[in-house]
């Protein structure tokens, strides 16, 4: 049922890097980033914030823009290891007709830009400058302290031709989530932990969530406190609870603009090929959460779009209600005969 893999791509894709965001009100969001998710703000002007994580040495991770369409995505990027990698991904891209082109952009060297099938915009790039690493400067550490950005969770109208395409480029399965013989969810990565992409279906291209990890499991409460004290009470939306998958502490937080971050623990690494990726059967256990809150049907359903890029529906969309109470019985927990 998983498309295969390809362990040699032809370029080497290293990890999740940076996201870039269109938001409507620069400041309020730059508040919000820095005093509940606790990042680190790089440089800015009045038209942009980069900001990093306490333990990333890269210029940046998350870059807000002020923007008279807030609520999109502009990119999500990936860090590749050598500058000829960004050449080889060029022509990989060209020859397979996506779009593809180099762009200048602030703090990083050679970048390239391109899109994938489904048409979400992607980002490379080789080198970035840097930064003192500030996980130490405890005296100026806020909210969830978020240590670094992990992975990003995107939407798709077809899961297996866009799990397909990145396996090309060398993404392997840590876990999936399938019911009968249709994928559901797929959990892949680069680094060596068990996620640096998640795949899901609905309406597409959209990013459904951007993660950091934290290194306590208070962080996550305290991102939550800072929240309400924000005035963003409701804007906690899902958890704190367990994952299912993966089993790490969670908490899914919507920006002032909608967009959607995850705080959570670290997890566990996958680097030896003899790992095999975990199956999680839908119609039998509990595939979303150990324990915590039920989602709310928004976070199945919403997510935030892609800037300029059309939808798709998915080929076999699923009337809404009936795939909302699926999706709940699926937080029920196991089924009983």
């Amino acid at each position: 049922m998983l498309p295969p893999v390809n362990l040699r791509p032809a370029f080497n894709i290293t990890r999740t890097s940076h996201v870039t965001l269109t938001v409507a009100d620069l400041q309020k969001s730059r508040e919000f980033y820095t005093e509940v998710a606790g990042l680190i703000v790089s440089d800015e002007d009045s038209s942009i914030c980069y900001l990093r994580g306490l333990s990333e040495a890269c210029h940046h991770s998350l870059t807000l823009v002020q923007s008279g369409e807030p609520g999109t995505c502009r990119r999500i990027g990936f860090r590749v290891l050598t500058d000829e990698d960004l050449d080889i991904a060029h022509d990989w891209f060209k020859s397979r007709d996506l779009p593809v082109e180099w762009a200048e952009v602030p703090f990083q060297q050679r970048t390239l830009l391109a899109s994938d099938p489904d048409g979400a915009k992607l980002e490379f790039c080789a080198h970035m400058e840097t930064r003192p690493r500030m996980f130490l400067d405890k005296m100026n550490h806020r909210g969830a302290c978020a240590q670094r950005l992990d992975h990003f969770q995107t939407m798709t109208a077809d899961m297996n031709p866009i799990c397909a395409f990145y396996n090309e480029l060398g993404f392997r399965y840590s876990e999936y989530i399938a019911h009968e013989d249709k994928l559901l969810a797929a959990f892949m990565y680069r680094k060596g932990t068990c996620l640096d992409l998640a795949i899901v279906p609905g309406m597409a291209p959209r990013l459904h969530h951007f993660a950091y990890t934290v290194s306590e499991s208070h962080d996550i409460f305290t991102a939550c406190d800072i929240a309400g004290l924000l005035g963003y009470p409701t804007n906690v939306e899902r958890g704190p609870g367990r994952h299912g998958p993966g089993g790490m502490l969670f908490v899914y937080i919507l920006d002032p603009d909608g967009h959607r971050i995850e705080l959570f623990s670290s997890h566990y690494q996958t680097i030896d090929l003899e790992i095999e990726p975990v199956r999680w059967d839908a119609a039998s256990l509990s595939t979303n959460l150990r324990w915590g809150p039920p989602a709310l049907a928004r976070w199945y359903f919403e997510a935030t779009p892609f800037e300029g890029v059309p939808l798709t529906s998915p080929a076999e969309q699923p009337n809404p209600m009936t795939l909302e109470k699926y999706l709940r019985n699926l937080e029920a927990g196991p089924t009983k005969d």
